[in-house]
C-alpha cells in the first residue's frame, strides 16, 4: 500500500457527460473494467459499487491510473463531481480495493490467434493510451472473418466524435499494420 497522500484530478473529456478523474496510483497494472450498473459490480470492482451508488452515476470506467465517470441524464454535474471525486479519494486513502477476482483477470485479458495477439499489441502500444488521455479505452471483442468488434468504453461511448475516432483513427491504423483486417466495428 503506497502511503503518499492520494491526490485525485479533474480533467474535461470531449464527451460532454463524462468527466475523468486521474490519481496518483496505479489502479490496473493493464487493461480496463467498464461498469454501467450497480448490478455488475457485485464481488467485482468496490470501488465502481461507491461510484455507482452515487445519484446521477450511470457509467464507471477504471483505468490504469484514472477513473472516468459517466452522468446520467438526470444527474447533476455539481454533485456528481463533488461525491465522485471524494469517493474515490477516500476509497484509496483507506486502501479499498480497485478490481477483485476474475474481474482482475478480465481487465487484462488478451487474444489467442496470431492475429488477434498482433490487434491486442497495436491497441495496447497505440490505440489505447491515446484514448485514455481523453478519458476512453477500446477493448476487443472479438475478431471474425477480418472484422474486429471493439468495445468503446468510458469517454468514448456515446461521445460525438468515437464514430470518427473508431472509423478513421483506429480502422485505418489496424487495415494498415495487419492485411487481414476488412472492417472495425463497435459492439
Amino acid at each position: 500500500m503506497e502511503t503518499s497522500a492520494v491526490y485525485v484530478s479533474l480533467e474535461f473529456t470531449p464527451n460532454p457527460n463524462t468527466l475523468k478523474y486521474s490519481v496518483n496510483r496505479k489502479l490496473l497494472d493493464q487493461g480496463a473494467a467498464n461498469f454501467t450498473s450497480l448490478e455488475a459490480t457485485k464481488d467485482k470492482s468496490p470501488l465502481a459499487e461507491k461510484l455507482l451508488s452515487v445519484d446521477g452515476i450511470s457509467a464507471v470506467m477504471i483505468g490504469r491510473d484514472f477513473v472516468t465517470i459517466t452522468k446520467s441524464e438526470a444527474g447533476d454535474w455539481d454533485h456528481v463531481h463533488k461525491s465522485a471525486a471524494s469517493t474515490i479519494e477516500t476509497h484509496l486513502t483507506e486502501g479499498g480495493a480497485v478490481l477483485i477476482g476474475e474481474a482482475l483477470n478480465r481487465a487484462a485479458a488478451v487474444g489467442s490467434t496470431d492475429v488477434e495477439k498482433r490487434i491486442q499489441a497495436i491497441l495496447d502500444s497505440d490505440i489505447r493510451p491515446a484514448v485514455a488521455q481523453d478519458g476512453g479505452d477500446v477493448t476487443m471483442d472479438r475478431y471474425e472473418d477480418g472484422i474486429v468488434y471493439l468495445f468503446m468504453q468510458g469517454a468514448c461511448a456515446g461521445c460525438p466524435s468515437s464514430a470518427m475516432t473508431l472509423k478513421m483513427g483506429i480502422e485505418t491504423k489496424l487495415k494498415e499494420a495487419i492485411p487481414e483486417i476488412i472492417e472495425v466495428v463497435s459492439v
